[in-house]
């Protein structure tokens, strides 16, 4: 069976309380021929460098990235660490995701808000420190760090991603990443202006626009999977999302915040207690269903395996180098990936680079 580098899926998709199941999952990707493994970071069960970890020692050939953490939850001379060890358990398999995260939840947390900035200065940090220098009273946006130092003889190459949305954020992250991992429930037209802000950032940088891989985030919930997990994995997401950053999704999509608000004004959405995704019944997924406009649940890959693969392949028409498979585990979109073996477009690459963050 032939390896589809092309090709990544979310580890524990969503909330998981069973970190262990992230073990089978890396396997049955592995054994699909996946190309790598992202790693969304939750501060309930699911700590990235522990899923690292677990993720590397249980996989050979599948490459492994967070997507996302947040730099300001760690030291940076932790992260560097925790960067460099996966790098090397992995034989260089591993790129670090970063991400602008949640500000309301930073305040709650007593942590700093987020900027570019902030983030330009961290990767800066990172990418020193991966090749053997010594940070020396160092004051900027990332903080003060009087003396960061891991080994002078490390040469490491460590690929970093960010995730992002916005065009600004986008045109930032061709700037300064070596990779870019999207969002779901992107339109087709959202992804083609989504991956000409990356290459037009990294061009105004200096940068080779075409050595940024960018990573489209797709839901793919096919008719295979019966309808209480379509609905949750379909609706119940869109709607979780929705309920967060309803506003900028909507924006970046051209969709009506008319809609938007309509969907807000409801009553059971106005005081639902969690995450839709999360608790919310089947009656009331359905519900939930019925105030979304049908083509905001377009941006998606549905119908039977066949008709996901197309829309699948759809993704790098629109101008992406990678699409990973979002909301269900490698299991569920086996007859999937199968049947996007059939339709494989022309030019893929080849297994030359294991790691998601190198084009």
């Amino acid at each position: 069976m032939s390896d589809l580098p092309e090709l990544g899926f979310y580890g524990l998709a969503g909330h998981s309380g069973s970190p262990r199941d992230l073990l089978d999952q890396v396997r049955d990707g592995e054994r699909l021929g996946l190309g790598a493994v992202f790693l969304s970071e939750r501060f309930t069960t699911k700590e990235a460098a522990t899923l690292s970890g677990a993720a590397g020692a249980v996989s050979e050939r599948i490459g492994i990235a967070t997507a996302a953490t947040n730099h300001n939850t760690r030291h940076p001379l932790l992260t560097a660490t925790y960067a460099t060890t996966m790098h090397r358990l992995t034989g260089g398999r591993f790129a670090l995701g970063l991400g602008r995260g949640f500000d309301m939840l930073f305040d709650v947390m007593g942590l700093p808000r987020i900027t570019q900035a902030q983030l330009a200065d961290f990767i800066g940090i990172m990418r020193r420190l991966w090749r053997g220098e010594a940070v020396v009273d160092h004051q900027g946006p990332a903080g003060r760090f009087p003396y960061l130092h891991q080994d002078s003889s490390f040469a490491e190459d460590i690929p970093i991603l960010l995730t992002a949305m916005g065009e600004r954020t986008l045109e930032f992250a061709g700037s300064v990443a070596d990779g870019v991992v999207l969002h779901t429930f992107f339109t087709d037209e959202t992804l083609a202006r989504s991956v000409a802000a990356v290459r037009r950032g990294a061009e105004r940088a200096g940068r080779d626009p075409a050595a940024v891989r960018v990573w489209s985030v797709l839901a793919t919930v096919g008719d295979h999977l019966d309808e209480e997990r379509r609905l949750r994995k379909l609706v119940g997401r869109l709607a979780t999302y929705l309920q967060g950053y309803g506003d900028l999704l909507v924006r970046v999509n051209g969709w009506d915040p008319a809609a938007l608000a309509r969907f807000r004004a409801d009553e059971l959405v106005g005081g639902f207690p969690g995450a839709f995704d999360v608790i919310a019944t089947t009656a009331q997924l359905e519900h939930v269903a019925g105030l979304l406009p049908p083509q905001w649940l377009e941006a998606a890959a549905t119908g039977s395996p066949e008709r996901c693969a197309r829309r699948v392949a759809d993704q790098f028409t629109a101008g992406a180098d990678g699409v990973v498979l979002h909301g269900v585990t490698p299991a569920e979109v086996e007859p999937v990936v199968e049947a996007y073996r059939k339709i494989r477009p022309d030019g893929m690459p080849d297994r030359s680079d294991l790691n998601p963050g190198r084009r």
